[in-house]
């Protein structure tokens, strides 16, 4: 039941409209959208899949993400196997949607605020793209009590480092890489990155 002072954004019909489409209305429940252990390549030996079938479940996930950041990550990745789905692509696709089934009532809230500062919280896998790998970074940004920005995408280049996939400077970013938080807190370390500082302006 939505409180006094505050306002969710939530998307229960789509997302039961998609599990009705797909046939999934039954399917098992699990508590979150991938395995963190899930490593997903274009050539792996599996056979591929409907690429209409796979296009259509992956278009429908990606409209859920306006209001759903928590399945943006899985999303985003999948939609990189659009032309070459296959039967591990779908399995992974299938299991945000047994996650959607337990969380079709999840959404963005907004909530009255005395104090609204900017926060940002950020996130990347070194290398994750066996492909290419590229690293895909994710940030969520909030105002006092509300999300209102986020992303999650491959990065353009190859990192070569945690460092360099994670380096962030101006607004305030909450992450969890030591190698990053020691450069930007270090000024000795900030002084003697001159070529790595150059390479990243570049």
């Amino acid at each position: 039941m939505k409180a006094k002072h505050e306002v969710l954004i939530c998307q229960k019909k789509y997302s039961n409209d998609i599990l009705k489409k797909f046939k999934l209305k039954e399917c098992k429940e699990v508590s979150t959208p991938m395995n963190q252990n899930e490593k997903l390549c274009k050539e792996d030996g599996v056979d591929k899949v409907d690429e209409g079938y796979f296009r259509s479940l992956i278009g429908c996930l990606m409209y859920l993400t306006a209001t759903r950041p928590d399945i943006l990550n899985v999303v985003s990745i999948l939609s990189q196997f659009m032309h070459c789905a296959n039967e591990l692509h779908l399995k992974t696709a299938k299991r945000v949607v047994h996650y959607i089934n337990a969380s079709s009532n999840f959404g963005v809230k907004f909530t009255r605020s005395k104090e609204f500062k900017l926060v940002g919280l950020s996130g990347s896998d070194w290398g994750g793209s066996i492909d290419h790998m590229r690293s895909t970074s994710g940030y969520c940004f909030t105002f006092g009590y509300g999300a209102f920005s986020w992303s999650s995408k491959k990065q353009e280049t190859v990192a070569q480092s945690t460092a360099e996939a994670e380096f962030k400077e101006s607004t305030k970013i909450f992450i969890d890489n030591q190698d990053a938080i020691t450069i930007l807190t270090n000024q000795y370390f900030m002084g003697s990155l001159r070529n790595f500082n150059i390479k990243l302006s570049f």
